[in-house]
């Protein structure tokens, strides 16, 4: 594992376990914090660890990429709570100088038996990077920000398809009949912008804003890419609280 991934991984745990070396990552005078529940800087971060009751945070991290300057992270977490989160962190000189994240409460597992977190884990295809990122942005921006439906099938390999949503079974066909149960009920998820889009290997995470339900949300996806086509999917959902409720003026988003 890479240095920084290491660091990150290190620093996630250190959550659970309360040790103080790993946080030596944070540069200290320079933290920009995205989460809005946690006030900015190296403070930020200690004040949120320690409203946790002594010995009851649990931290796995499922996955961990690296690109370029950032380390992203996919982590099973139980804090107040199951949680489900993608951690984002942004390196500068060796320190960590910036951190988004995404959590969504545990649920699942979905009609096909995945949970949220399992699934492949080996990055493969290094120097299909790019292209992968290429595709998976045009993917979420034709179908999820644009709705051009028509060109679904075209990212898929046939039916194949992985799903961990927990409200959504596999196979694209199931995809498909969930969305159209959700319009149904009425339920409209609409993509508006894309943020950021970062990926190594095979694995592309997008981070994109915007309504689900009539509701301002964060959507983290996370797609694994095999032979130039979508293959498995992992997200979390996170409502965008009120202005007034943040406890830093970061925004959610900013990269």
């Amino acid at each position: 594992m890479s240095t920084k991934k290491q660091q990150v991984t290190d620093l996630l745990k250190a959550i659970e376990t309360g040790a103080a070396a790993p946080v030596a990552v944070i540069n200290p005078n320079n933290y920009k914090q995205h989460n809005l529940a946690v006030a900015d800087g190296l403070a930020g971060f200690g004040a949120a660890l320690q409203q946790l009751p002594k010995g009851s945070a649990k931290v796995t991290t499922v996955r961990v990429f690296e690109d370029g300057n950032y380390v992203f992270a996919h982590t099973d977490y139980n804090f107040f709570g199951p949680k489900i989160g993608f951690d984002v962190f942004r390196f500068e000189d060796g320190k960590i100088v910036e951190h988004w994240d995404n959590l969504q409460t545990t649920a699942g597992p979905n009609p096909s038996g995945h949970t949220m977190t399992d699934g492949a884990t080996q990055i493969t295809d290094l120097d299909k990077t790019a292209a992968n990122k290429t595709l998976v942005r045009t993917f979420v921006d034709d179908i999820l920000v644009n709705g051009r439906m028509e060109k679904l099938a075209g990212y898929f390999d046939g039916d194949n398809y992985i799903q961990h949503n927990p409200l959504i079974p596999d196979q694209l066909s199931g995809l498909g009949k969930a969305l159209g149960e959700m319009a149904k009920a009425g339920i409209t998820m609409k993509y508006d912008k894309i943020h950021q889009v970062l990926g190594e290997g095979n694995f592309v995470l997008v981070v994109s804003e915007g309504q689900l339900g009539g509701k301002h949300n964060s959507f983290y996806d996370l797609f694994r890419v095999e032979n130039g086509k979508i293959a498995e999917h992992w997200d979390t959902i996170e409502e965008i609280p009120a202005k007034e409720e943040w406890k830093n003026n970061n925004g959610k988003f900013g990269f």
